[in-house]
């Protein structure tokens, strides 16, 4: 695996959005590996293998067959070895309980899964390129806290 490529494991059970966000992740600049998972169960049993090298960002569908992505939020910050790992909550929900639930259980950033290709790029652009500051400076994963609003807004008022 590239030590110089910003590592990302996608916890999506639906094959479309798994390549739509590989596509997007594709064009941004920032050098980047990418692992995917179908399910929560696979996410932990992946995380869970010893020596394996952890990812420095995990991208977490909510509602995922087998174990949900909240399950998975919870298991991970619960487990010593994993709980300083960045966790991006990239579901379609908008609901404020999910969100609230994110927040509270530890995620590190929440964003609502954009249906147009060029939010998307610039939503995983922004998160990206912020982890890889994290990564390449060396800065403490305790002060990544990004809040992505109005994206869409940005988006729409470009000419």
């Amino acid at each position: 695996m590239d030590n110089d490529a910003l590592y990302i494991v996608l916890a999506e059970d639906d094959e479309d959005d798994r390549l739509f966000f590989k596509e997007a992740l594709q064009e941004i600049k920032v050098k980047t590996v990418i692992d995917f998972v179908n399910d929560g169960s696979q996410l932990m049993d992946y995380l869970n293998q010893p020596g394996i090298r952890l990812p420095h960002v995990v991208f977490l569908d909510l509602n995922m067959p087998i174990k949900s992505g909240m399950e998975c939020l919870v298991e991970i910050r619960r487990n010593s070895r994993l709980k300083d790992l960045a966790i991006v909550i990239y579901s379609t929900s908008s609901s404020e309980e999910d969100i609230e639930d994110a927040f509270v259980n530890g995620a590190n950033i929440y964003i609502k899964k954009p249906n147009d290709f060029s939010l998307l790029k610039s939503t995983l652009a922004k998160v990206v390129s912020l982890n890889w500051q994290y990564h390449t400076l060396g800065l403490k994963k305790e002060n990544f806290l990004l809040s992505i609003n109005n994206l869409k807004d940005e988006e729409e008022s470009k000419p």
